[in-house]
């Protein structure tokens, strides 16, 4: 085949070190915007982003040249050192050392949106460690949960 050609659309969740609620709803737009902007400067589709105060989702288009490890370095390095940085009262601010990346195939990209688009509705009923555990269960993964959250 003379042509590269993919759908890699993967649904990516991580949270702050800590869990600590550090995306209050008067930041979280700019940091949505900023998470979509270096997104794009490095050629990844931002579908979708958002989250709480906690942790973020952000459902991306990924081009193959690019490792899904280098992808989430780019996204997570960049916005802490801009948060920590650059961001009044965020001096301080980390994102947690792991992540979590599921596929989403085409067929399940409005539904995703719309899931992660009704985050703050979620959240009344169900806390993050809930959801990443249905996440981890639903995609048949394997962890041992002292290990889960570092």
């Amino acid at each position: 085949m003379a042509n590269t050609l993919t759908s890699l659309h993967v649904h990516l969740v991580f949270s702050t070190k800590n869990r600590e609620p550090w995306l209050r709803p008067e930041v979280e737009e700019d940091v949505w915007r900023y998470l979509g902007g270096i997104c794009r400067t490095h050629e990844i589709k931002a579908l979708q982003i958002g989250g709480v105060e906690d942790h973020v989702h952000l459902l991306l288009g990924i081009p193959p040249t690019l490792a899904l490890s280098d992808v989430v370095r780019r996204i997570k390095g960049e916005s802490s050192k801009w948060l920590s940085s650059e961001k009044a009262g965020f001096k301080g601010f980390a994102w947690q050392d792991g992540y979590g990346a599921f596929t989403v195939s085409q067929s399940h990209i409005p539904q995703t949106i719309r899931y992660m688009q009704s985050q703050r509705e979620h959240h009344r009923k169900s806390t993050f460690v809930e959801e990443y555990r249905k996440f981890l269960h639903a995609h048949d993964i394997q962890v041992d949960e002292k290990y889960m959250f570092g």
